[in-house]
């Protein structure tokens, strides 16, 4: 590049055509040396012909080659991913060689991850949430205990209709923790209630919040399952994309519907045992303490 006052000229350096017409006519190239003098290029390299590639691709800063394949007929991205990975594993490459994933593949494969980790974290934070309103430690868990069932339910449902777990589904499941946690609230907070104005046992309590609690538990649940309706039978472009959300979300409430009335009371009743007989261990001790220091 040769820069004046206004303007750059580039310099592209060039050969005559009778000195570049075949490999042999670069042993007349000279370079120099450490000392500055000028040798024939054939004294420090050699020329021949051989097969190589016109493009060395590089992923990061090592040589890298890329291999695309599409789905087949009934055969989803995880299955892909799984038996491409057999593949490489069975190949046993070099250390020095390593494979990983791109493109729509690799998408998949941090966004699994990634849905594993939202559901965890949407739990933990449900968890402090309702720790903090009831403020206690039991009554989450029995409200967290409808979950379960639901997600069972979506899964089944899943599998029944043949419809791969993709990230809509993940995003039907996490939508499951915010619909099926109110049923467990309702008959919690209703126990609770109980409770303290007719001053039952938990299991009159919770036997009644359930008797009680079973038309609204029940309206909101249909009013959930049949808005997702539209979602599991539509057609129509891009009806793909969003039956596995209906499907997940109809599913989950289905059976959650069928088992949480059953399961949360019988969930109830274990912790509620659970935290009695922890406090009186802890009660016991803390009198047999006093009485050895009395004595």
């Amino acid at each position: 590049m040769i820069f004046g006052e206004r303007n750059q000229y580039r310099v592209v350096l060039a050969v005559e055509p009778k000195l570049g017409r075949t490999p042999d006519d670069m042993k007349n190239v000279y370079v120099p040396n450490k000392s500055g003098s000028q040798v024939p290029l054939a004294a420090v390299a050699s020329t021949g012909h051989s097969l190589a590639p016109l493009v060395v691709n590089h992923q990061g800063q090592f040589a890298a080659i890329t291999i695309s394949y599409s789905l087949a007929a009934g055969v989803s991205i995880a299955q892909a991913t799984q038996a491409s990975r057999t593949a490489v594993a069975g190949m046993a490459p070099p250390e020095a060689v390593h494979s990983e994933f791109a493109g729509d593949a690799a998408a998949f494969t941090r966004s699994a991850d990634d849905q594993t980790l939202l559901i965890i974290a949407a739990l933990i934070a449900i968890y402090i949430l309702l720790g903090v309103l009831y403020e206690s430690l039991v009554h989450p868990l029995t409200i967290l205990s409808t979950l379960p069932s639901a997600g069972l339910g979506a899964l089944l449902t899943l599998k029944l209709t043949g419809t791969d777990l993709t990230i809509v589904a993940f995003i039907g499941i996490i939508l499951l923790i915010g619909i099926v946690k109110k049923n467990g609230i309702m008959l919690v907070d209703h126990a609770l209630y109980l409770q303290g104005r007719d001053k039952l046992d938990s299991r009159e309590a919770i036997v009644r919040a359930a008797c009680e609690r079973f038309r609204p538990i029940l309206m909101t649940t249909l009013a959930a399952m049949l808005g997702a309706l539209p979602l599991l039978l539509g057609e129509g472009p891009g009806s793909e994309l969003r039956r596995p959300l209906g499907i997940t979300v109809f599913g989950g409430l289905l059976l959650s519907q069928i088992l949480t009335l059953y399961t949360t009371p019988a969930v109830s009743l274990v912790i509620d045992r659970l935290s009695r007989a922890h406090g009186s261990k802890i009660s016991t001790e803390a009198t047999a303490t006093s009485r050895a220091g009395e004595g």
